[in-house]
């Protein structure tokens, strides 16, 4: 039997097939340079590639891959090599098939073949009937080669991925093929397409196999696996993951997944309907190995039926929604969740900020909110500042959206942007009036009160459409805040607007802050009362630590919303100088007592007095595990 009549057999016995894992980490670790041709050492150090293939083959593949992964016009240019793709895709299938003789061993032998490495219109300059002549030039090479199937990898482009599978098709309509694509973080392609458009489309252009690899560690492309089979529960899927998530240490790139953990998703893979398994970007034959022995151990056919739930009336599966952002799940579990208050700088440097942003994050901060035009003053734009944070510090933001000085085009504008970002967390405000900041005479519009935006965002964005109903593209997955006073100057004016932030779809609260608990309390309970119940959603306490006497009294007498008690005014005139330490003092115990009617604390450090904030959260995360 052929080659390729016996990969199609072994499909059909829905039995797990073990691929190989990474040849470029492997040439890599033993001295090959990233700027080399990692192809062209199928002709210039076949030893090398060889000792390689032999290393997978002795951990326990069935099927090894060819190293031909860029061995296509266009990557092979970026080395003068483009007039011989032929001759290094024959040289890779011929080495290939000598070191499988050699072993004495039942093995298939896959012609690998990888992405352009050029964007294809509509986003880039190479047309695709230009791809698909590429892609045939190379697949015809390493078909003439005698190559047992085709494995197409790491693809991020839809259109790039079919004119692939186009070409493997004219070259020989037998030849069975993989066809496998790579998804970032957010579980989409590099173009934003999902795990189940991506199944359709592979399964529709023709491919044997619908393939995830790269990506990141097991549990993402597991979860993606799922997604995928219930978009097309009859195709046969092959994963290969990466090592984990890649991380820079020391100026190597080290993958943190071991070989164990490898062995103990392989079964859950075939469990999943994976037929196919193998590594990407940072495994070994250790790996592979690990995998060998958990499926040797567990000889069982890969299906699964009763982890999917398919509809009998065969509909579109509709997009998955993203996974809730960080704030959502901690407030979910019912964690008492600390966020802080930072303002966009005033000009375009950002080292005090980040730095700010750095000591709060080691300081336990869960969230950092990032203010708009705070007080109706030119700052910097907050979508930068959340999106460098996010990057540079790693911890997520809630971005304050308000909604005074935009119309709908600018609103609707600004939160794709923001999504794209990956900024999903966003506190509905009014906004400050123009007339009390630095250009009084500004626009000071606005199409839509908060409730009106929540509403916008949960009931349209969030469902997948705009303000007017049109469709667009994807549904958003933001996570919705709104302002509450709990000191408020007309209380059932203030729970008629909560009542509507309620219906709208708000998901949790942010107050002003407060500096006694029982009025607080009391009018929580006016709410309940008003609601016929408690509050549905999470709350979060406002906590402005006091820097001084003055400070004190100007909150108190100039500050709309704010009352502080004269108790906390003595106090603070009687520390003098030591008005900061008092105020961090009295901050720790408003934090103590907000524990019993909230679910977090909002600190919004005066004067950009981060070192009083990390003091408090310090002080707050000491004390949860006693509270609770």
């Amino acid at each position: 039997m052929g080659g390729c009549m016996k990969f199609k057999e072994l499909l059909k016995e829905k039995r797990p097939l073990l691929s190989d894992g990474a040849m470029g980490t492997l040439l890599h670790q033993r001295g090959v340079d990233f700027s080399e041709c990692f192809d062209a050492l199928n002709l210039t150090n076949p030893a090398l590639v060889a000792d390689i293939h032999r290393a997978y083959i002795d951990a326990g593949s069935q099927i090894i891959q060819t190293n031909t992964f860029g061995a296509n016009r266009y990557k092979l240019a970026k080395h003068g090599l483009e007039n011989q793709v032929a001759e290094i895709n024959r040289a890779g299938v011929d080495l290939a098939q000598r070191v499988v003789l050699a072993s004495f061993k039942d093995i298939l032998i896959a012609g690998d073949v990888g992405p352009l490495g050029v964007r294809l219109a509509p986003f880039g300059r190479v047309q695709l009937d230009q791809a698909y002549d590429a892609f045939l030039e190379q697949i015809q090479a390493l078909s003439d080669a005698g190559i047992d199937l085709l494995i197409i990898e790491t693809m991020t482009d839809l259109y790039e991925v079919i004119e692939a599978i186009r070409a493997a098709r004219a070259v020989d309509p037998d030849l069975p093929v993989v066809a496998s694509m790579t998804f970032t973080r957010d579980d989409r392609t590099m173009l934003g397409d999902s795990p189940e458009k991506v199944a359709r489309r592979i399964h529709e252009a023709g491919a044997d196999v619908i393939g995830i690899n790269c990506s990141g560690g097991p549990n993402q492309i597991l979860r993606i696996l799922k997604q995928m089979r219930q978009a097309v529960p009859d195709a046969v899927y092959s994963v290969m993951p990466n090592a984990g998530w890649p991380e820079q240490v020391g100026g190597r790139i080290m993958y943190p997944a071991a070989p164990e953990y490898f062995g103990e998703y392989a079964q859950a893979f075939c469990e999943a309907g994976a037929t196919l398994m193998g590594g990407c970007c940072g495994t070994t034959p250790k790996h592979i190995e690990a995998m060998a022995q958990a499926l040797h151990t567990n000889p069982r056919p890969c299906l699964s039926d009763q982890i999917l739930v398919i509809s009998n009336n065969h509909q579109e599966v509709t997009e998955q929604p993203e996974h809730p952002t960080q704030l959502a799940q901690k407030l979910a579990q019912g964690q008492f969740v600390v966020a802080v208050e930072m303002d966009p700088p005033r000009g375009f440097s950002t080292h005090k900020l980040l730095a700010g942003a750095s000591l709060l994050a080691e300081a336990g901060a869960d969230v950092i909110d990032v203010a708009d035009s705070p007080m109706a003053r030119m700052r910097m734009s907050p979508w930068a500042v959340c999106d460098l944070i996010q990057d540079k510090i790693g911890i997520e933001t809630v971005l304050h959206f308000p909604t005074r000085g935009r119309n709908l085009l600018r609103v609707q504008g600004d939160l794709l942007a923001a999504h794209a970002l990956g900024i999903r967390n966003v506190f509905v405000v009014m906004g400050d009036p123009t007339a009390i900041g630095d250009y009084p005479t500004a626009m000071d519009n606005y199409d839509l009160v908060p409730s009106g935006l929540i509403q916008l965002i949960k009931q349209g964005f969030n469902a997948g459409v705009d303000h007017s109903g049109a469709d667009i593209g994807q549904p958003t997955s933001f996570f919705v805040g709104c302002a509450l006073n709990l000191n408020p100057a007309d209380p059932d004016n203030e729970i008629k607007n909560l009542k509507r932030k309620l219906r709208a779809g708000a998901d949790f609260i942010l107050t002003q802050p407060i500096y006694e608990i029982e009025p607080a309390k009391a009018f929580l309970e006016q709410i309940e009362v008003a609601l016929g119940g408690p509050l549905p959603i999470p709350l979060m306490v406002g906590i402005l630590p006091l820097a001084s006497s003055r400070h004190a009294n100007f909150l108190h007498q100039e500050v709309p919303g704010i009352t502080i008690p004269e108790e906390i005014r003595v106090r603070m005139e009687q520390a003098g100088e030591n008005g900061a330490r008092e105020g961090i003092r009295i901050a720790i115990e408003l934090a103590e007592q907000i524990h019993t009617i909230a679910q977090g604390i909002y600190i919004m450090p005066a004067f950009n007095r981060f070192d009083y904030a990390a003091e408090i959260i310090e002080a707050v995360k000491s004390k949860e595990p006693a509270s609770r």
